[in-house]
């Protein structure tokens, strides 16, 4: 046993030397200016405290005592939605993209993805044994390269809102790629759903090109404060999923308190669109806030933004400097991102407000 534990500890040390290391901290008496909560959801009273949530535990999978009438319905409600034939709820955006990529494509298939894709599809694709390549961030050049080439049915995968950088993917450039070679288009929406569409359907329904995606992961832990996702797409894409797809088969099922505040989410977003209103002018005002400060700033429309801020020492020091003046920004660190492109991932919500905005940027910038 020593020497096991000597392997975990020297690989520890490793991380250390290398300004790596990962703790888990509680900054609960800072102003949030790092979590996935957008919209400010998470605390809302209305969509988390009502009777028939407080009923319902998980009993088992959903194949075998799971499952409740009140489930299905609240997967065709969110199907609907999203203008989608139909959709399976899984127990977090990461077990859905590890469901669905680990077994929609085989031994003979390929998959092409975007080289900032989250860990979560590449651990998918791994698991799959299909071939898999990646292609140049956002790079339409270099996705029909790798396209045109790939053997056996092609999956491309990509995110709309990429959640290091917060920029957006070229949707239609990249649906008319998968067209003209006969790929089939997978799109993790995570971090624009709730965000952009009229109602927060994401980038997919906004731009209209529902049609033309093969699947869609929408996930609920982040503008909608709750938890879980949903992989949207065919009739038999469910199906399949649900005899072939091990994270979905094998776990106990999603709390039915869990499925019934993700459809409260969805119905109070819809009845609240000054949320949305509201978040896309802050994000405005930081952006050209910013534009004062000496820094190298990631093009981005979303509530992520981020500034680059190279070297893990150096942005751990300044992450620390924020903090200890009452702001909570997180530093991305190498190998999360490459080296070089360390950063402060800033994420706005509805309830930052502007002075809150102009304070974090005075410390950033040194006046205070």
């Amino acid at each position: 046993m020593k020497s096991h534990l000597k392997h975990i500890e020297q690989k520890l040390s490793n991380r250390k030397s290398e300004n790596a290391f990962r703790e888990l901290k509680l900054n609960d008496n800072l102003v949030d200016f790092c979590s996935n909560d957008y919209l400010g959801f998470a605390s809302e009273q209305e969509i988390h405290a009502f009777e028939p949530a407080q009923k319902y535990g998980s009993t088992g999978s959903r194949l075998i005592s799971g499952n409740h009438l009140q489930t299905v319905e609240v997967e065709q409600f969110l199907a609907n939605y999203y203008k989608a034939e139909s959709g399976l709820i899984y127990n977090s955006g990461y077990n859905a993209n590890m469901g669905l990529f680990s077994c929609v494509a085989q031994r003979t298939d390929t998959i092409i993805y975007d080289e900032l894709i989250h860990a979560s599809i590449r651990d998918g694709i791994r698991l799959s044994n299909a071939h898999s390549f990646s292609f140049q961030h956002n790079d339409i050049s270099s996705l029909e390269e790798k396209v045109k080439n790939a053997k056996g049915n092609v999956f491309v995968a990509v995110e709309s809102i990429y959640s290091m950088d917060g920029d957006e993917a070229p949707l239609n450039d990249i649906v008319e790629v998968c067209k003209k070679y006969n790929a089939a288009l997978i799109v993790d929406e995570a971090h624009a759903c709730g965000i952009f569409g009229e109602k927060g359907e994401g980038l997919i329904v906004q731009q209209k090109l529902e049609n033309e995606v093969f699947a869609r992961v929408v996930t609920f832990g982040k503008a909608y404060g709750s938890h879980g996702a949903i992989v949207l797409g065919y009739k038999s894409l469910k199906d399949y999923l649900i005899n072939y797809s091990r994270p979905f088969i094998y776990t106990t099922a999603l709390p039915l308190s869990n499925v019934l505040t993700i459809k409260k989410a969805h119905q109070f977003l819809a009845e609240n669109k000054d949320r949305r209103e509201q978040l896309l002018e802050l994000i405005e005002y930081f952006k050209f806030r910013i534009q004062g400060l000496k820094f190298t700033i990631v093009e981005s429309n979303s509530s992520i933004q981020c500034v680059i801020v190279p070297g893990n020492k150096e942005v751990k020091y300044l992450a620390e400097l924020i903090q200890s003046n009452g702001f909570d920004v997180r530093p991305i660190l190498s190998p999360t991102v490459a080296k070089g492109k360390e950063r402060l991932r800033i994420c706005l919500h509805t309830f930052n407000t502007k002075q809150q905005v102009d304070d974090l940027l005075k410390v950033m910038g040194g006046e205070l």
